[in-house]
């Protein structure tokens, strides 16, 4: 090998081309502006060590950028080759421009020219300090288990060297690299875009020079590894020139307000991603010029405030400094900003220690919601800062260490509770010590402290757990063993164990503990755990979900039939092996035996996508005040939800003011991505307040008399909220030495607008009860929505030039409202108009498709996107030119496609109201490989749900609603139908008897019984009317009236619907019977004079003495429209495919016509049996797990009365 101790080189005849359309038709176009600025610095001269084979401390000029290096670095990559002369194959780990990677080798000698063939094979997927980096994923869990069943993106790397042998050792001749890379969002195995990257080298002649070389001053680029530049600012999507970037977001920012003044302009919000890059390169000067400039003007303040979060560096955490020393923002917007700058904060060391200030800031403590804001976000911030620093300095999270420990030294369970939350969001192993001191049984000086305290010391283990899970279960294990605890405690411990992925023998011991322990909601809660684990499917449970599985058999006999009134903990959850997706649902319910209510509630979310786990939303609510208030009041329930049931709630609601005033009635939180954001505690004082502002006594000092007369002068208001959602971004070094990137961008733009003017008549003038007694009336018009856009690079990304794949998708959601309204609530009237449809409304859409995209900075105008299915292309689009030179291998041909073109419209008009819905959906798609998964997302795809004006009968000017719930008497001719139909309905319910096999002992005397349950003094009990009013003419729509015309021992109820029109006769009535609460009937005819068509309904329990409680139900029907007897023989159809799934049996049988039946039997106290008949087969499914109370079940066994089982006529 030739030994060369310092080398240099230099580029030249550099011609920069880009591709950008089909192959076959479009052709290479040259980008002179940007080939002339590139070699501007490549001609430059780059000095490097090379001695046996190895490139080592690259030297050039301090003005060429580490872009232009970096390229560099790919041109001399071709010449890190190791060559072994007595060896044939070898392999070793040496730097290449991927980092330290491992390297195969084969080496073949020519036995004629002796010249050396090196075959050299990069393992990029096995490198130490690999030249790659995420961005955005530190709250996101790495899971192992998944990348182990397919990954998103492989990359195979291969150089092939000729070498010459010469008397010195060797000199390369030629080399080629060649790099391949497949990406897809989901599983590779499913298709995927493919990167290439080729380069060769070709030695044209040997030159020796003599005298020495010199250059200007030289400074070190490093080693050969790739050097990553800070692409906050280069981002993917888009391009743009950020010279004098102040004009620029200002001019953007007063644009953005205007064209979302009243609702969303989806076509501005993409100039959001356009902003954000401005403002990321604007220095902090620049940034305190846009505040004075647009802090006057509420719009455009707003919408700075919510954009300069994306500044993630010190400039952010300067200017909000500066905010908070000024004291120039209000707690709300102090609250919003700081807590998406922190989240949004690159964590490294310096900005750590830069954010500890807010902690110490006298602003930070001026609103209760801000303080916790401040601290909740430092917690999250070190979090971040641990996930790329390991092992993570003490030194970061010692400031909420400290703020613990003297929460814990004055008894303050308020700020307990809060820096054991921020501990939680650290999740820093070096906070255990202190953590353990809040823990009784584990601490080492003795500690009483309230139940809220405890479940937030046992939940900050939470995210530790992964980082230390040692600990952790020694620790929760300690506290699941301890009796004595509260049971929520125990339970919670239990809960985080499992979040340590405990092993085989550690959950064998837990299951020995469980078999002993008298605690049943204890054991309910690990119980139902176990179970849920043991039918998870998701990766990261694979080992743990066996273990479960082995200890639910175990415990089955002893536990397995407990009740639901029990501590509950369940999980659902999914996983696709293709897609490589899945998603996980928790939801926990912490009860005690000392109280009926839960003590806590949780409800967790994750995703599970391409190997990582990304942590949902996470909501919870602590009820301690409610437990005290009906803690003595539990010899009033019987918890069956009777009437005594809510007698007694109603009557321990009435003292809510023995509640004591230091202690939080309800306590919520929630948690985005394992982080927790926000905690807020309802005390006794909010629900005074509360009650104080409502009262019917309350006069001018209630905030609501203050609301009201701010509605008589008329209100508008407005709120826009910009917000990017995720910001997801992985660069990987090329062997080009070009950064090839995958990024994920998800932006949102919400909007509101209500303006609104109410009339109250009489006027306000003493108290609010005068509303009982006045007519409200309310004008509003206005916008609620959102448009939220997508985007997926996979391309190279550099501050020159953009090039790669781009999948796009907007979702824009507008519902607009425009209506008048009266209230008058002593007349128990409510009416709503609502002006006619006369244009069309689009309330909701989804759009995407795929473009291959290419941008560079020179030529900004020539910016192309291309979409990649050919038949969406321009067809005036350049004709392909190809060099004669140029041959398409085999493995480069198009393989045939296969068009998938749908697009359908399908509407639902009313021509009486004049309008209608229409949903619209147009997709294309070329699949090359059908069983792949990539192919159903490639391509155009359009659906949109819309509100389109409708031909009508006559013109319509508005379209009015009307709620009487005040009684009215019914016209004769509704008395004369009500009458006809109760008859009906008996014979209707005769028909069910005798279509049994017992008719025999039915009698007729049903038929002949005169109806002694409606006459002349019988009221409508409600009425609703929907017409559609044009001018003075009469109006036209539907009429319904509700009427209750109860019996000795039943409860009857009627309802008739009728259309108002000409000509039109067409009625529906429903007549309904409840007796003695044990049996329903129900019988609905419709049509002309309530004749077409008729169906019936019944349903009933039935307790035999010495049999199981039984529910029965049936479904007849005598008459009925085409359409639904064709849906209903679809349904008929789809049942056994739904019932063979959700684990019942089906035999065939010829059961009754034109009926459909169904049993279900108690069997035990939390099981059931099923039964249902259709009339040409059954399903049935026996011991259906159902949360039957015991106490109840009992109650029901002894009960010998016999009360409608007869006359139902049942088997």
């Amino acid at each position: 090998m030739l030994l060369i101790s310092t080398s240099g080189s230099k580029v030249s005849d550099l011609v920069f081309e880009e591709f950008n359309g089909v192959p076959g038709k479009n052709s290479f176009k040259a980008s002179p502006k940007l080939t002339q600025r590139i070699a501007a610095q490549l001609i430059k001269p780059v000095m490097f060590n090379y001695v046996g084979g190895h490139v080592s401390e690259i030297r050039t000029s301090a003005e060429i950028p580490e872009t232009i290096v970096n390229i560099v670095r790919g041109i001399l990559d071709l010449f890190q080759v190791t060559v072994k002369t007595t060896q044939k194959i070898y392999e070793l780990e040496e730097v290449s421009i991927h980092g330290m990677c491992q390297s195969n080798y084969v080496t073949e000698e020519d036995v004629k020219t002796k010249d050396m063939t090196i075959t050299q094979i990069v393992d990029v997927s096995n490198c130490k300090e690999k030249a790659a980096i995420y961005m955005g994923m530190a709250t996101a869990v790495l899971d192992q288990v998944s990348k182990q069943r397919g990954e998103s993106v492989i990359t195979t790397l291969r150089y092939v060297y000729t070498v010459k042998p010469t008397a010195e050792g060797g000199l390369i001749t030629g080399a080629h690299g060649l790099e391949q890379q497949h990406f897809t969002p989901f599983n590779v195995k499913g298709g995927t875009f493919k990167m290439q990257a080729k380069k060769e080298m070709v030695l044209l002649g040997v030159t020796n020079t003599v005298r020495a070389l010199t250059y200007g001053p030289m400074e070190s680029k490093g080693s050969l590894v790739y050097k990553f530049v800070n692409a906050e600012a280069n981002l993917p999507i888009m391009m743009q020139n950020l010279d004098d970037p102040v004009p620029k977001a200002i001019e953007l920012i007063k644009h953005l307000a205007e064209a979302n003044r009243y609702q969303v302009d989806s076509t501005t919000t993409e100039d959001t991603i356009k902003l954000y890059q401005l403002l990321r390169v604007t220095p902090y000067e620049g940034l305190e010029s846009m505040w004075k400039q647009l802090a006057g003007n509420e719009e455009h303040r707003r919408w700075f405030l919510d954009m300069v979060v994306e500044v993630s560096d010190a400039r952010i955490l300067k200017f909000l400094e500066t905010r908070f020393q000024a004291a120039d923002v209000s707690a709300v917007e102090a609250w919003q900003t700081l807590l998406l700058s922190l989240n949004h904060l690159q964590a490294i060391p310096d900005l750590v220690e830069m954010a500890k200030m807010f902690l110490k800031m006298p602003f930070s403590k001026s609103n209760i919601y801000l303080w916790h804001t401040v601290v909740l976000s430092y917690g999250s911030l070190v979090y971040k800062h641990c996930n790329y620093y390991t092992p993570c300095p003490v030194a970061a999270v010692q400031p909420l260490l400290d703020m613990a420990t003297d929460s814990l030294k004055k008894g303050d369970d308020a700020d307990m509770v809060l820096a054991l939350k921020a501990l939680g969001n650290a999740g820093h192993p070096g906070s255990i010590k202190t953590i353990m001191r809040f823990l009784p049984g584990v601490a080492a000086n003795p500690v009483d402290l309230p139940p809220r305290v405890l479940s937030a010391a046992v939940q900050s283990m939470r995210l530790i757990a992964a980082r230390d899970p040692q600990s952790v279960q020694d620790i929760t294990m300690s506290l699941f063993l301890q009796k004595n605890l509260p049971t929520e405690i125990r339970m919670l411990a239990f809960m985080i164990l499992f979040d340590t992925k405990p092993s085989m023998a550690l959950v064998s011991t837990m299951t020995m503990h469980l078999q002993e322990e008298k605690d049943l909601h204890v054991v309910s809660f690990a119980y139902s755990y176990l179970s849920s684990f043991s039918r998870s499917s998701t990766p990261n449970n694979h080992f743990l979900s066996t273990a479960c599985n082995v200890a639910v058999k175990i415990l089955t006999p002893k536990f397995g039939r407990l009740s639901y009134h029990y501590s509950k903990a369940m999980r659902m959850d999914w996983f696709n092996d293709e897609f490589l997706i899945g998603t996980a649902t928790e939801v926990f319910m912490l009860k005690s035996a000392t109280n009926i209510f839960p003590t806590e509630i949780m409800i967790k979310g994750k995703f599970y996508f391409i190997g990582r786990i990304l942590q949902l939303l996470e909501f919870g609510i602590r009820a301690d005040g409610l437990k005290d208030l009906f803690g003595n009041f539990l010899q009033s329930f019987k918890g069956d939800l009777s009437s005594g049931d809510f007698q007694a709630v109603y009557s321990v609601l009435q003292n809510w003011e023995i509640l004591p005033n230091d202690q939080p009635v309800l306590s919520a939180y929630s948690r985005a991505s394992g982080q927790e954001w926000f905690l807020a505690d309802i005390n006794k004082e909010t629900i005074q307040n509360l009650i104080n502002a409502v009262r019917l006594s309350a006069g001018k000092e209630s905030p609501l008399w203050a609301a009201i007369e701010d509605l008589q002068r008329g209100v508008s208001w407005h709120r826009t909220k910009p917000f990017l959602i995720f910001e997801i971004r992985y660069f990987q070094a090329t062997t080009l030495g070009l950064p090839l990137e995958i990024s994920k961008y998800y932006e949102t733009v919400n909007g509101i607008t209500v303006n609104a003017k109410a009339a109250v008549n009489p006027p306000l003038t003493d108290s609010l009860g005068q509303l009982l007694t006045s007519e409200i009336s309310l004008e509003t018009d206005g916008y609620i929505g959102f448009t939220k856009d997508f985007w997926v690079f996979y391309g190279i990304n550099t501050e020159l030039f953009q090039c790669g794949t781009e999948f796009k998708s907007k979702t824009p959601i507008a519902i607009p409202w425009n209506f008048s309204a009266k209230i008058n609530v002593r007349e128990k009237k409510f009416e709503l108009d609502f002006p006619s449809c006369k244009k069309e409304v689009e309330l909701l859409s989804v759009s995407s498709n795929v473009y291959a995209v290419s941008r560079n900075i020179e030529d900004l105008a020539s910016a192309k996107i291309t979409p990649m299915m050919p038949n969406a292309i321009d067809a005036n689009d350049e004709v392909v030119r190809m060099s004669p030179t140029v041959v398409r291998s085999e493995s480069d041909q198009v393989p045939t496609r296969n068009t998938w073109h749908p697009k359908d419209k399908v509407c639902a008009n009313s021509n009486i109201y004049g309008a209608g819905v229409c949903v619209e959906s147009e997709l294309r798609r070329e699949y090359y490989h059908e069983e792949y998964p990539l192919y159903y997302f490639l391509g155009y795809t359009r659906m949109a749900l819309k509100v389109v004006p409708a031909q009508t009968i006559k013109a319509v000017d508005k379209i009015h609603f009307e709620v009487n719930a005040g009684p009215s008497k019914p016209p004769a001719s509704t008395r004369q139908l009500m009458e006809t139909l109760k008859r009906l309905s008996r014979v209707a319910t005769q028909r069910i008897h005798l279509s049994t096999d017992h008719a025999s002992n039915e009698t007729g005397s049903d038929l002949r019984t005169p109806d002694q349950g409606f006459n002349s003094t019988t009221e409508a009990v409600f009425s609703i009317k929907a017409f559609a009013m044009s001018g003075n003419q009469k109006p036209e729509g539907y009429d319904a009236a509700f009427y209750y015309t109860p019996e000795a021992s039943t409860q009857n109820a009627q309802l008739i619907m009728s259309q108002v029109a000409e000509d039109t006769n067409w009625k529906m009535c429903v007549d309904t019977t409840l007796n003695a609460q044990v049996e329903a009937k129900a019988h609905i005819r419709w049509g002309a004079e309530c004749q077409s068509y008729e169906m019936s309904m019944r349903s009933a329990t039935a307790y035999l003495p010495g049999s199981r409680p039984t529910l029965k139900a049936k479904i007849h029907w005598t008459r009925v429209p085409g359409k639904m007897a064709e849906i209903g023989k679809r349904i008929e159809s789809y049942v056994p495919g739904m019932a063979l799934l959700l684990g019942f049996n089906q035999q065939p049988e010829r059961n009754t016509k034109q009926e459909v039946s169904a049993s279900v039997v108690a069997t035990s106290a939390d099981s059931v049996d099923v039964n249902i008949e259709f009339p040409e087969y059954t399903v049935f499914r026996h011991a259906i797990p159902f949360p039957l109370p015991p106490a109840r079940f009992l109650d029901i066994q002894q009960d010998n009365s016999n009360t409608t089982i007869d006359s139902f006529e049942w088997e």
